[in-house]
């Protein structure tokens, strides 16, 4: 356990906490923490350091309230949280992940209508040198990166429509398991005998994913077709 300050600044007026680094980040991210561990103690202090406690005026003049929970909510939210070199790389470690998954399911090489294994993709991230922002956004850094790879390889965010017929037998659990979880229906029919067809829009990464599940749940008996990259 690694115990450090968390600052925040406000109406001229400062406060300090101190906080479980780890858990603190863990709460800042929103994952499911209980913030009675993050804290270390229940004071509020104007500098911990000194062990000078902030004064309960300056508490309601800021935050409006002296309870420790709200207080300490918002400081570890939006105040200074200093992190550990081990949180740091474990940010970026999952960043890049994210990164890498984004692309590859929206992805493909213009060349061969592919996707991108996601193999292929760390490889180029690493070509390029590509620095992930442990704190910005997978989605908001991976649409930058995308115009970074699209200048060592042609490739496009793109989507796949495809038809699909499943049969009565498992039409209903097929259309509610897998077509409405992982796609878009942009036209559905249910016949009178209670089959069903339709189109659908993917991420174009995922079709084999998504056509293996399709099989998978409809014991090969759907009928897939007529699959169009856009």
């Amino acid at each position: 356990m690694v115990n450090v300050v968390a600052k925040y600044v406000s109406k001229g007026e400062k406060f300090e906490i101190i906080v479980d680094s780890e858990l603190a980040w863990e709460y800042r991210l929103g994952k499911r923490t209980s913030l009675e561990n993050v804290l270390i103690s229940d004071t509020v202090y104007k500098d911990a350091n000194k062990g000078e406690r902030a004064t309960t005026a300056s508490l309601q003049k800021v935050f409006g309230t002296t309870d420790i929970m709200k207080i300490a909510d918002i400081i570890i939210k939006k105040g200074d949280l200093p992190i550990t070199a081990e949180r740091r790389n474990k940010l970026i470690e999952e960043n890049r992940k994210k990164i890498i998954s984004i692309i590859t399911k929206n992805c493909i090489d213009t060349r061969t209508n592919a996707p991108l294994p996601p193999s292929r993709v760390e490889n180029i991230l690493k070509e390029l040198k590509v620095k992930i922002d442990p704190f910005a956004s997978a989605e908001e850094q991976a649409t930058e990166i995308i115009k970074e790879i699209k200048k060592v390889i042609p490739i496009k965010i793109a989507k796949a429509i495809i038809q699909i017929q499943i049969p009565v037998e498992y039409a209903s659990k097929t259309y509610n398991q897998v077509i409405t979880k992982m796609s878009t229906v942009l036209n559905s029919n249910w016949k009178n005998d209670g089959s069903w067809e339709g189109e659908v829009e993917i991420p174009a990464g995922i079709q084999e994913t998504f056509i293996q599940k399709i099989n998978e749940v409809s014991n090969r008996k759907a009928v897939i077709k007529n699959i169009k990259i856009v």
